[in-house]
């Protein structure tokens, strides 16, 4: 992939999208991205990087998704949520890639990357797995030259996930855990955003592009070098940020309850019902799939994060 080319980037305000961008802008000099967004105030941290191009459009509009695409040579997408009824995951995970593939293959594009997750199947027992799988089906029959990344729980210094545990962990003297054995292969957000940029550049894994009779779909297992269980990753937090607390294992019957009653709460749940079922599947690499280690990516374990828990006092002479 040469490097003057115009990439839309949906999700490119998120905590993975500003990763994606900052990765790209230093990669390829000369790139040019598109990142739509509802709110121009919602794109504030990306607006320094040099060839970034805020747009309001609604990506799900297709007139509007078919416009930012004109002319683009490549697409990023990155939009998903974690809650939400049944009917939210479909717009989102479904419907979301149907408009933007007809919208790329109109277009010329010649490239997507699409991040989806570890653990999605048809069957899985999750409706955000499930939408999840419905969503990479979209792009293997879209003809696109698509490469799948499918990433575990990503962890880094802005995320949602490692800093949530390390703020309750220093308000309480104990933490209660729903689905405290459920197992995962924490992945760093600068190595998935790596693996963007790298499947962007080896654009021979995914055969000829638009117009291909056949078009492989390639996918991507993103994650970390340690496989742990939630209660082992909150511990591991716990010790990073100096606030270790005994874990106190629920039953899944009353991690249901919890999540039940914190969905009652104003904004995003710390866990949800559909969270715990999604739980019920090892969110780690199956083997069979090509690695980041594929990309050329030595991936980087959650103990990278101890400078930013626990930063060291400055110097005094």
């Amino acid at each position: 992939m040469s490097t003057a080319q115009r990439i839309v980037i949906t999700g490119g305000t998120g905590f993975v999208g500003r990763a994606v961008c900052e990765r790209l802008v230093a990669q390829l000099p000369g790139v040019r991205l598109v990142v739509p967004t509802r709110r121009l105030a919602a794109a504030r941290s990306i607006l320094t990087l040099p060839g970034v191009e805020p747009v309001v459009a609604d990506v799900h509009n297709p007139a509007q998704a078919a416009a930012l695409l004109t002319g683009a040579d490549a697409l990023v997408h990155l939009v998903a949520i974690l809650h939400g009824s049944a009917t939210a995951f479909d717009r989102v995970h479904v419907q979301l890639p149907q408009t933007l593939a007809a919208a790329a293959r109109a277009a010329g594009v010649r490239r997507v990357v699409h991040v989806s997750a570890l653990g999605v199947a048809a069957d899985a027992p999750s409706a955000y797995l499930r939408s999840k799988a419905a969503g990479e089906a979209v792009w293997r029959a879209s003809g696109l030259a698509t490469t799948v990344l499918r990433p575990s729980v990503i962890f880094g210094r802005d995320d949602q996930f490692t800093n949530l545990f390390a703020q309750l962990l220093r308000l309480f003297p104990v933490m209660p855990l729903a689905g405290a054995d459920a197992r995962f292969q924490p992945v760093a957000v600068g190595d998935v955003a790596q693996a963007v940029v790298s499947s962007l550049l080896q654009a021979d894994r995914v055969g000829a592009g638009v117009g291909a009779a056949s078009t492989p779909l390639a996918t991507i297992e993103c994650a970390g070098p340690e496989v742990l269980t939630l209660r082992q990753i909150v511990q591991r937090i716990g010790q990073l940020a100096g606030c270790a607390r005994p874990v106190i294992a629920l039953p899944e019957a009353a991690g249901m309850l919890q999540a039940a009653l914190l969905g009652l709460l104003p904004g995003q749940p710390l866990m949800s019902r559909d969270n715990l079922l999604s739980m019920r599947v090892p969110n780690v690499a199956t083997s069979t799939l090509p690695g980041l280690a594929s990309l050329g990516i030595t991936p980087v374990g959650l103990d990278s994060l101890a400078s930013h828990f626990n930063p060291r006092p400055a110097y005094q002479p």
